[in-house]
């Protein structure tokens, strides 16, 4: 009961400052009643970032106490994405509602938690989320049970979640946009479960086979909706629509039911998603946020310089936002910047003792480089500890760590601190947004394997696996020469 009590009384003491200023200004509640506000226990940065698939986007700057709240403008009700640092989460905001959110960035998704008008719905959203999450995990091992049975374990899994929802609704009746929203994602995360099944289940070299599902597995595919650009910021909706392409893609990889290898960089399979996503989806946005992702996915992970050119100008053709072609064409140039045998593009850093130093200034040897994100705490301690294993068998290498995604001095160095990094080897990137595109790391970590002038060996190494000391052995044996 106390608890309650403060986190009433700590809404009202909050709020109760932005009301008197909203009357001293001469505003009404009709021209914004719904607030939007937090508190942020070890922020990555001074701000949160508010946005919806409207491209209506709010900036709050956290004040001495790491906290905010301030009015929505623009608001029109649905699904907002908010922003810290390099992570972010989905929540529901209607009219009236005063949300207030508190979590610690050292557990981003488990801390948060929801207070004031429009709590309950977003404290049901972020558990439904977590909770897919851990059934995200068991995929894997269901993935081998054989297609009917694993029907029936997502088709039982699906009504369990409803029967869920619907008894939290009988608890605390919501909004008919809250309902739909709620349905929608539930359908499309056990549709996404669907779609993905037969690349786990077969496997590169028997996934001919998905043309062998029995029939109805995929009868869901008649409910789909292509164009519900209200959904396009939940998690679920999002991944359905990215393996929905990459299935029926299938078809033109497998067009004579030839018993070969799966390509995941096949040209021709790439180019067949890009088709289908612009035959069936109409809405401009998805269409075009898709085409975006499944080009940059593409042109990350080929090694092909002739195919990559190609799958740039078939992505050009397709899409109509000026922005994503920009950003697409900038995206490429970055990676052809980081083929073997180019320098490795310079950025200015900041050492634990707060010097600023240039990139290229502290490759003096044969060296390994790798970026860290701190979201992904899990593979920061497995790389630490990778490179130091590494290191004990490859003295004369050097191993620079850099973050990339602390906009923070103090921050980034209380982390090195904490797990005890070998603070002389450890960097931070002084802009971490330009280095995020100079060295492509779009989707997470990235290795280099330089040389001892710098020059790039490999832009897309791994810290995991043998290959890496094939590489590191190589490496050397070219330094002596």
């Amino acid at each position: 009961m106390d608890c309650l009590a403060n986190m009433k009384l700590y809404f009202f003491v909050y709020l109760t400052p932005l009301v008197f200023i909203g009357c001293f200004n001469g505003s009404s509640e009709s021209d914004s009643d719904t607030y939007f506000g937090g508190e942020i226990i070890k922020p990555n940065n001074n701000y949160v970032v508010l946005e919806n698939s409207l491209k209506n986007r709010d900036t709050f700057y956290l004040n001495d106490d790491n906290r905010f709240l301030e009015p929505v403008k623009n608001l029109q009700p649905g699904v907002y994405r908010f922003q810290h640092g390099d992570e972010f989460q989905t929540l529901i905001l209607e009219g009236s509602d005063s949300l207030l959110f508190r979590l610690n960035t050292d557990d981003f998704d488990e801390s948060l938690v929801y207070t004031g008008r429009g709590a309950k719905k977003n404290n049901f959203l972020i558990q439904s989320y977590l909770d897919d999450e851990s059934k995200e995990r068991e995929l894997v091992k269901h993935q081998q049970m054989e297609p009917e049975e694993f029907q029936r374990h997502v088709d039982m899994e699906r009504r369990k979640k409803f029967e869920s929802f619907e008894r939290f609704l009988s608890k605390t009746p919501q909004s008919e946009l809250f309902r739909d929203i709620v349905t929608a994602s539930i359908d499309y995360n056990f549709f996404y479960y669907r779609e993905k099944y037969p690349f786990g289940h077969y496997g590169e070299n028997k996934l001919v086979h998905f043309k062998d599902l029995p029939d109805g597995f995929y009868d869901f595919r008649a409910a789909i909706d292509y164009n519900k650009e209200e959904l396009i910021e939940l998690t679920s909706y999002r991944r359905f629509l990215f393996w929905h392409f990459n299935n029926l893609a299938l078809a033109e990889f497998y067009p004579d039911g030839k018993h070969i290898r799966f390509d995941r960089q096949s040209l021709k399979y790439n180019v067949a998603k890009l088709n289908l996503i612009v035959e069936k989806v109409e809405n401009e946005k998805i269409k075009n946020f898709l085409l975006r992702s499944m080009t940059s996915y593409y042109l990350l992970n080929n090694d092909n310089a002739e195919n990559s050119a190609m799958m740039l100008t078939e992505y050009l053709k397709k899409a109509s936002d000026q922005t994503d072609k920009d950003y697409i064409k900038g995206f490429y140039d970055n990676l052809e910047s980081l083929k073997p045998g180019n320098p490795i593009p310079n950025s200015e850093l900041y050492t634990y003792g707060r010097d600023q130093v240039e990139l290229r200034s502290i490759i003096t040897k044969p060296t390994v480089v790798f970026c860290w994100l701190s979201r992904n705490k899990m593979h920061t301690r497995n790389s630490h500890y990778m490179a130091k294993s590494l290191k004990a068998r490859f003295p004369e290498i050097n191993f620079i760590a850099i973050n990339a995604t602390d906009n923070d001095l103090e921050n980034w160095k209380r982390t090195v601190s904490k797990f005890d990094y070998p603070s002389e080897h450890e960097y931070l990137f002084k802009n971490t947004q330009e280095a995020i595109d100079k060295y492509v790391m779009s989707y997470g970590h990235k290795v280099f394997i330089l040389d001892k002038n710098g020059i790039i060996q490999n832009s897309n190494a791994s810290l995991f696996g043998s290959e890496i000391q094939d590489e590191l052995e190589t490496l050397l044996a070219t330094s002596t020469k």
